[in-house]
């Protein structure tokens, strides 16, 4: 009896935060009326913004109030993970309400929009350039809370108990700052400032006040959505392109990294691990790119070089702005983006993919493994990485749980690419469009389109959530869920 009590309490207190997570997301799809203003046709489109909001503030306003606890107990990494899945569930679902008011959106269509815009994927099935203001704005503010998490806005914003859990849940484990609370806040305040200076340089460098907008939110969350159906490649600027460079360079750094950046601490930021491997892989893939695919393909040896830089950085770090078509890209060319969307951007950034920080201690791990069958059996190592200012002694458990994900993630991308072979598309274009879908990246192939298989899409939407939210903690989530529903239906 007073362990289903406590698990009661337990529960009413994820409705509680629950709640306080759909209230500010209710409020968020009241900001797309502003694109609106002046167009009096554009009623029907209005009340497909204030249906949804008001579902889910009036839905987030009762579960707050009504299951508020006095003495809250503190959260948990698995109560947080409940929270994140229940919202994002919620919230991807009545996100895509706006959507079914455009012409020819189902509701399979209008989720798979919806979820690529929060995991901030950028695959999308809709035509920009057929589209309203207000929905292009509300794809990137989706991508631009979706980069932050409603773990870090929620602990930013709201009063009330809040641990490590619920950030943990999200993906987000490393703090910038001692505090949770703090760090949230100073995570915010950072993510803020991109977006500030990502519209401000746009503006400068000859785009509308809104497209600048939409871009920056875009850049800075790793979404890549755009309000052109070429996307950065409809400017065809040297200027656009190195602003867009900058802000999914940012993106996709570790909050923690930029952190010590800021307080002039450049030794120890530089002394990370996963930003000398970005640096790496971005100059070997610009390299590779230009030698062996755009040189002499695009005009000028400069515009080829600028389109090998691009393209490496947007698949790096998981944006997925693009500057050019890929019909003539085969073989090598595709292959290697293939291998950049996999690897992805730092931990604890806005970005997909596996990320860097694994792959780099899988390669240490690996250095290591070498080492120790040249050194005597009676050595002792003691194996590290550095995490900001201090080393992180790594162990067998540490290079266990990362070996588990990676086998996950293959073979999730190994069932996607079947079904979507399986529906008449060539091996090559599986293969990159599930690895796109996983690592949210929004690089396409041509597979998704208004056109594409609704078992296709839905495969694309399973890759993408399970991608933004990482699998260990969606499927511990769901067992836990499970495991506590017969405590929770007993009678008190």
């Amino acid at each position: 009896m007073r362990v289903d009590s406590t698990l009661r309490d337990r529960y009413k207190t994820i409705l509680s935060l629950s709640g306080g997570i759909f209230v500010i997301v209710g409020l968020l799809m009241l900001v797309p009326l502003l694109a609106g203003i002046g167009n009096p046709t554009g009623w029907l489109e209005t009340a497909g913004f204030l249906m949804p909001s008001f579902v889910l503030l009036g839905l987030g306003a009762f579960l707050s109030l009504y299951f508020r606890r006095k003495n809250p107990p503190p959260m948990t990494s698995q109560d947080g993970g409940v929270i994140v899945l229940l919202c994002w569930v919620v919230v991807c679902l009545v996100s895509a309400w706006p959507f079914l008011g455009l012409q020819g959106i189902d509701f399979t269509h209008a989720v798979f929009e919806a979820v690529s815009g929060w995991t901030t994927t950028g695959l999308s099935v809709i035509d920009p350039g057929a589209a309203s203001p207000m929905i292009l704005l509300w794809r990137s503010l989706m991508q631009l809370a979706g980069g932050a998490g409603f773990a870090i806005i929620m602990l930013s914003l709201m009063p009330g108990p809040a641990g490590t859990g619920l950030s943990e849940a999200e993906g987000r484990g490393e703090q910038v700052a001692p505090h949770v609370r703090k760090s949230a806040r100073l995570v915010l305040e950072i993510y803020a400032g991109y977006a500030v200076i990502g519209v401000a340089a746009y503006a400068l460098c000859g785009m509308s006040l809104y497209d600048a907008i939409n871009h920056a939110f875009a850049a800075i969350s790793t979404g890549g959505f755009s309000t052109k159906f070429e996307s950065i490649g409809f400017w065809d600027s040297p200027g656009v392109e190195a602003v867009s460079i900058f802000l999914m360079v940012l993106g996709s750094t570790s909050f923690l990294t930029i952190y010590l950046f800021l307080r002039g601490r450049w030794r120890a930021g530089l002394r990370s691990g996963e930003l000398r491997l970005a640096g790496l892989l971005s100059a070997a893939g610009t390299v590779s790119f230009f030698a062996l695919v755009t040189a002499g393909s695009y005009g000028s040896l400069g515009k080829s070089f600028r389109i090998a830089l691009f393209e490496t950085v947007s698949a790096l770090t998981t944006t997925g702005f693009t500057t050019t078509s890929y019909a003539s890209w085969r073989g090598f060319g595709m292959l290697a983006l293939l291998g950049l969307m996999v690897v992805g951007g730092g931990a604890y950034s806005t970005a997909g993919g596996l990320k860097q920080a694994r792959i780099f201690l899988l390669g240490k791990s690996l250095v290591w493994e070498i080492r120790r069958l040249l050194l005597p059996r009676s050595a002792v190592v003691q194996n590290y990485v550095w995490r900001g200012e201090e080393k992180e002694y790594i162990s067998a458990s540490q290079i266990a749980q990362v070996s588990s994900l990676v086998l996950l993630y293959l073979l999730t991308l190994f069932i996607g690419s079947l079904v979507i072979a399986a529906h008449g598309f060539s091996l090559e274009e599986a293969v990159f469009e599930m690895t796109s879908a996983l690592s949210t990246v929004g690089l396409s192939a041509g597979v998704t389109d208004a056109s594409t298989p609704p078992a296709v899409l839905w495969t694309e939407i399973a890759g993408m959530f399970l991608g933004r939210l990482e699998f260990l903690i969606v499927f511990a989530t769901a067992f836990k869920t499970i495991r506590d529903l017969p405590g929770l239906a007993k009678k008190p």
